[in-house]
C-alpha cells in the first residue's frame, strides 16, 4: 500500500514537471504575438491547459501522500480531461496549418509567399479585413521591416547581399514588393519601379516606399503571417506530442497503482473479517 502511494506521489510530481513545457509553449506563443506573428488567439488554451495540469498534479500529490482517495480520483478525471484537450489541440494546430509554404524564386535566397497557398480557417481569419488591421498595425509597431536595414563596413548592404539574405516569412511578405513587380532595389524597405511597368500582381499596387505602409496591405503580407504562425504552431505541437505520450503513460500508471490501493484496501477488509469469523470471542448456545 505505501508503495502504490509513493508511485502516485512520483507519478504526480513528474506530471507537474511535464506541465511546465506546455505552459512555457503558451507563453512563447503569447510573446510570438506579441513581436511577430501578431494572432493572439492559439496561445490561450495552451496556458489553461498547462495551468490545469500543474493544480491537477499537485492535488494528487496531496491524495497519496494522505492517502485521500477523493483527491487522487479527481486527479484521474481532471488528467483525462486535460490529456483529451492537449490531443485536441494538436489535431486543430497541424490540420489549420496543413497547407501552404513559401514558394523559391530565381536568384534570391529568400522565399515568397501567396495567399492562394493556403486554405481554410486560418486563411479566412487574415482575409477579413477588419481582424488584418488590428494584425497589421501590430507588425508595424513590432518594428520588424524597420529593422531590416544592415551595414557592412558603415556601407548600406547592396542589392547582392540583400538577395542572398535568408529573411523571415514576414519580412519577406510585409517589408518588400513581390519579385514579380519588377521594382528595382533602394535599400530594404525602399524601391523603385525603374521606369518601366509593374507586374500584373495586385500586391505590386498595394506597395509603397511609406514606411508606415510598405506592403501591410500585401496579400504577400498575410501569407507571410500564415507561415511564420505554422511555423510556431508546428514547433510548440511537437514539444506537446512528446508531453502527451509521456502524460498518457503516467495516466495509465496513476490509474494501476490507484487500483492496487482499492484491491489491498478491500483484501485487508476481508482479512480482518475471515480472522474475526476464525476467532470468535465468545460462544453462542
Amino acid at each position: 500500500m505505501r508503495a502504490s502511494n509513493h508511485l502516485i506521489g512520483v507519478v504526480n510530481f513528474l506530471t507537474f514537471l511535464l506541465a511546465i513545457p506546455i505552459l512555457g509553449g503558451g507563453i512563447w506563443l503569447s510573446t510570438q504575438a506579441n513581436s511577430t506573428d501578431c494572432m493572439r488567439f492559439l496561445q490561450w488554451p495552451l496556458i489553461i491547459i498547462g495551468a490545469s495540469l500543474m493544480v491537477v498534479s499537485l492535488a494528487g500529490f496531496a491524495g497519496s501522500c494522505y492517502r485521500n482517495t477523493c483527491l487522487m480520483y479527481l486527479y484521474l478525471w481532471v488528467m483525462f480531461f486535460v490529456i483529451a484537450a492537449l490531443i485536441g489541440f494538436v489535431i486543430f494546430a497541424f490540420a489549420v496549418t496543413d497547407k501552404g509554404s513559401g514558394r523559391r524564386v530565381p536568384n534570391r535566397a529568400y522565399l515568397e509567399y501567396f495567399l492562394e497557398d493556403y486554405s481554410g480557417w486560418l486563411e479566412n481569419k487574415v482575409a477579413d479585413n477588419s481582424y488584418w488591421i488590428k494584425i497589421a498595425t501590430c507588425i508595424r509597431d513590432s518594428k520588424v521591416c524597420r529593422n531590416m536595414g544592415k551595414y557592412v563596413n558603415g556601407v548600406p548592404e547592396t542589392s547582392d547581399m540583400f538577395y542572398s539574405r535568408k529573411l523571415s516569412p514576414i519580412q519577406s511578405g510585409c517589408c518588400k514588393p513581390p519579385t514579380d513587380c519588377g521594382y528595382m532595389y533602394v535599400n530594404e524597405t525602399f524601391w523603385s519601379p525603374g521606369g518601366g511597368l509593374v507586374g500584373a500582381n495586385s500586391d505590386c499596387s498595394n506597395w509603397s516606399n511609406d514606411q508606415r505602409i510598405v506592403c501591410y496591405l500585401c496579400n504577400s503580407c498575410r501569407a507571410g503571417v500564415l507561415a511564420s504562425l505554422k511555423h510556431s504552431w508546428r514547433k510548440v505541437s511537437i514539444i506537446n506530442i512528446v508531453v502527451l505520450i509521456l502524460l498518457v503513460i503516467f495516466y495509465v500508471v496513476a490509474y494501476a497503482a490507484l487500483r492496487n490501493n482499492k484491491r489491498m484496501d478491500n483484501d485487508e477488509s476481508y482479512g480482518e473479517t475471515r480472522m474475526t469469523k476464525a476467532h470468535p470471542s465468545a460462544l453462542h448456545f
